[in-house]
């Protein structure tokens, strides 16, 4: 109990940490602060920054991903023998919720005009990935082999890159509407069809 306590004061600490970084780095581009104003932000110490994150690229890059651990928890309801592919869809979007999405695509608009920010953001898409591909371990049962598991999941995540990149015209929740841009709930769903059917 005291751990679980623990543990989710220690998440909210850093998700205000990183809610700060993220704000001033909007407002004045990753140059314009120091690590002492995003504590002063969230009513935390800079040595309280420093237990949370090594500087303050990893902050802003944290904040679009405030719902891992959510998810993560989240993962321990895919039931075991579950197909694996539907597994993987439902994770995903368990990940991937409206806010998530637009931060996500905020914080990648932030690391094309800061460099230094792109190694954070990379960072914590990889540790998403890695955790449903850790869980899909359990779902596969020994059904599949492991380079499978990586390959899909690599695939997947792929697919929903190229969309946050803009690589693909994916209308996220708060774009503007546009007349050729697919919503991405409904790109979520052509990508798993196309997986579903091979092509």
């Amino acid at each position: 109990m005291i751990e679980g306590l623990r543990g989710r004061k220690r998440a909210a600490t850093a998700q205000a940490l990183a809610e700060a970084a993220f704000h001033l780095a909007k407002e004045r581009g990753l140059g314009g602060f120091v690590i002492d104003e995003v504590a002063e932000m969230a009513g935390y110490s800079r040595r309280t920054f420093a237990n949370h994150y090594p500087c303050k690229e990893a902050a802003v890059a944290a904040v679009a991903y405030a719902g891992i651990e959510a998810a993560a928890d989240a993962l321990e309801d895919v039931s075991e023998g579950r197909p694996l592919l539907d597994a993987v869809e439902v994770v995903l979007r368990l990940q991937l919720t409206t806010t998530g999405l637009s931060r996500m695509r905020e914080v990648l608009t932030l690391a094309r005009a800061y460099p230094s920010l792109e190694p954070h953001v990379y960072h914590v898409q990889h540790r998403m990935r890695l955790e449903v591909e850790e869980r899909m371990v359990s779902v596969a049962a020994g059904r599949y082999p492991a380079s499978y598991l990586t390959l899909l999941v690599g695939a997947v995540y792929g697919m929903v890159s190229s969309a946050l990149e803009g690589l693909v015209d994916v209308r996220l929740p708060g774009d503007l509407p546009s007349r050729d841009a697919v919503e991405f709930d409904e790109f979520l769903t052509e990508v798993f069809m196309h997986l579903r059917t091979g092509f």
